[in-house]
C-alpha cells in the first residue's frame, strides 16, 4: 500500500500551518514499520466508512483527555482535510475529564492553527482549532470518551496512551479498537525542555495521523 503525497483541500490553510504541513509530510519514511501498520489499520477503516458512503468517525482516548488525544483529534481532523476527505470526524475522551492542557493548546498554535479559547478562566475551557478564516472550527474540550457530542456506536476508538489502553481493554459501541501510543510530553513539565517535548510530540502525531489519512 502506498501513500499518496498530493495535497488535497488544503490551498486556503493558513500559510505557516501549510508549511508545517509540507515539512511532516517529508517525516513519513522515519516512521517505523510497526506503526505504520498499525496506522494503516485505522486508514482501512476510514476508507471502508467512506466508500459506504457513511461517516468515518474516530474518537482518541487518553486518560485525562488533556494531552495526546486532542493533539491526535486535531492532527487527525487536519490531515483528513488536507487529503480532502469528506466525511471524517474525529473526536477524543478520556477516562476521566480535566482540562485540555494550555501546553498542548501552545503547541498546536506554535504549528499554525489558530487556537481560540470561548472562557479561558474555565476550569475546562472549549478551544475553537481553526485551519483557515474559512474553516469549519473543531471545538475541543475535556469529556469522558462515553460523553456527548463523541459516537456511542459505530466508531473507532484509538488507545493513545498505555494507561487507556490497559484500563480500557473492551470500549463499548466501538467497531475497532486500536492501541496507537504515544509518549506523554508531561514528564517535562516545568523543566527547560518543557516547549521541545511538546513541539516533538506534536510533530510525531502530525506526521503519523497526515500518513494514515494518506492511505485512506
Amino acid at each position: 500500500m502506498t501513500s499518496k503525497q498530493t495535497e488535497g483541500n488544503s490551498t486556503t490553510f493558513y500559510p505557516e500551518l501549510k508549511r508545517y504541513l509540507t515539512e511532516a509530510i517529508t517525516r513519513f519514511e522515519v516512521i517505523p514499520n510497526d506503526r505504520k501498520g498499525e496506522l494503516a489499520k485505522v486508514a482501512d477503516y476510514v476508507r471502508e466508512r467512506l466508500s459506504k458512503s457513511e461517516p468515518a468517525k474516530l474518537t482518541f482516548i487518553c486518560t485525562h483527555n488533556s494531552r495526546r488525544s486532542h493533539l491526535s483529534q486535531i492532527w487527525a481532523q487536519v490531515a483528513a482535510e488536507y487529503y480532502g476527505l469528506e466525511g471524517v470526524e474525529t473526536f477524543s475522551g478520556g477516562t476521566e475529564a480535566t482540562a485540555f492542557n494550555p501546553r498542548a493548546v501552545a503547541a498546536m498554535q506554535r504549528c499554525g492553527l489558530k487556537i481560540v479559547a470561548d472562557d479561558p478562566t474555565a476550569t475546562n475551557p472549549r478551544y475553537s482549532v481553526t485551519t483557515s478564516d474559512s474553516s469549519t472550527p473543531q471545538v475541543c474540550f475535556s469529556k469522558a470518551y462515553s460523553d456527548p457530542p463523541n459516537p456511542s456506536k459505530g466508531y473507532c476508538a484509538v488507545m493513545t496512551c498505555s494507561q487507556a489502553d490497559d484500563a480500557c481493554p473492551v470500549v463499548m459501541g466501538c467497531d475497532l479498537r486500536m492501541p496507537i501510543r504515544y509518549e506523554d510530553p508531561k514528564v517535562a513539565d516545568d523543566t527547560e525542555l518543557e516547549a521541545q517535548r511538546y513541539d516533538e510530540r506534536s510533530a510525531q502525531i502530525c506526521s503519523e495521523m497526515l500518513y494514515m489519512m494518506s492511505l485512506a
